[in-house]
């Protein structure tokens, strides 16, 4: 766990009026160059930190605090998965951000998960939808995917420049879950995993390194929790940093649409362990209660890494 650091104050010595004048001037400059500094003007002991201080309200929203711009990529103009859109925080000047790239389902393309783009990039990441190979693909297949996607992300795309290639994420629905799954076992690199809704023949994933938060259903018929989400839940490490949080009158589907409680808890997860923000801890931990929309909510707190 990230521990603050200590500040110590100085008493300033005593100053002729002039050097005092300069002092306050030299002050004035540095606060007018730190209000110029857009919403991520953040705290020099996390320099990962990015946009001002969460609320409920900031997280919930339909937009964070970052205009997002958006670059579409074709699937003839890459290799290893189908292309997709990435989502981008259009300003530059709060330097490089973490990326995710997420996967839709089976039978799926990205544009039953694009809701995501806006709503994560806005929140300060570079988002990467992803089209897979076909839309027959499995987990494992999926999981290759999101990987490859990652890899072009940070070393062919134009967006490049603007991505801390070491806080990396993924993300997917159904066999993209599983697939998300699949990706943090052979990647343990990866900061962050988020299965929604996940689908996966392999129930065990003692491997898995990565900080993950599994997305379940209580109305799934497709992927039900009792043999999917829960299973791949219990069998991570009980060492990671894990969480469960099963969607109240939801569906398989419920993350193929906006959804507040998906975007919020994401949000937390994702700046939480890619961005190392322990500012969104206030929001997993303690585990959320049983609401209208959360059905259930499993983790480990306080958070270890």
């Amino acid at each position: 766990m990230q521990h603050p650091h200590t500040r110590t104050t100085h008493r300033p010595r005593r100053r002729s009026g002039s050097r005092l004048a300069a002092a306050a001037a030299a002050l004035t400059a540095v606060v007018g160059l730190t209000a110029l500094g857009g919403p991520g003007a953040h705290a020099a002991d996390n320099p990962y930190e990015r946009g001002p201080a969460p609320s409920t309200a900031s997280i919930e929203a339909l937009r964070g605090p970052y205009a997002v711009s958006e670059v579409t990529v074709s699937r003839v103009a890459v290799s290893g998965f189908g292309g997709g859109t990435i989502y981008y925080p259009t300003s530059t000047a709060d330097g490089t951000f973490g990326a995710i790239a997420v996967s839709p389902g089976y039978t799926g393309t990205q544009s039953s998960i694009a809701w995501l783009g806006p709503r994560l990039a806005s929140q300060g990441f570079v988002v990467f939808t992803i089209d897979t190979l076909t839309t027959l693909d499995q987990p494992d297949s999926r999981g290759r995917q999101l990987l490859a996607a990652l890899d072009y992300l940070t070393q062919n795309s134009s967006v490049r420049g603007r991505i801390d290639s070491s806080r990396l994420g993924v993300m997917g629905h159904s066999m993209g879950g599983g697939g998300s799954l699949e990706a943090a076992k052979s990647r343990p690199s990866l900061q962050a995993a988020i299965p929604l809704t996940p689908w996966n023949l392999d129930k065990t994933w003692p491997e898995i390194t990565t900080p993950t938060l599994i997305f379940g259903a209580d109305g799934d018929t497709i992927a039900p929790v009792a043999s999917h989400a829960e299973p791949f839940y219990n069998t991570l490490p009980s060492s990671l940093d894990r969480a469960y949080l099963e969607l109240n009158g939801a569906t398989h589907f419920t993350p193929n649409t906006s959804n507040t409680t998906i975007a919020k808890y994401s949000i937390s997860w994702l700046k939480r362990f890619i961005d190392n923000d322990t500012r969104y801890e206030q929001f997993l931990c303690p585990v959320p209660r049983p609401s209208l929309t959360i059905e259930e909510y499993r983790g480990n707190c306080p958070h270890t890494s």
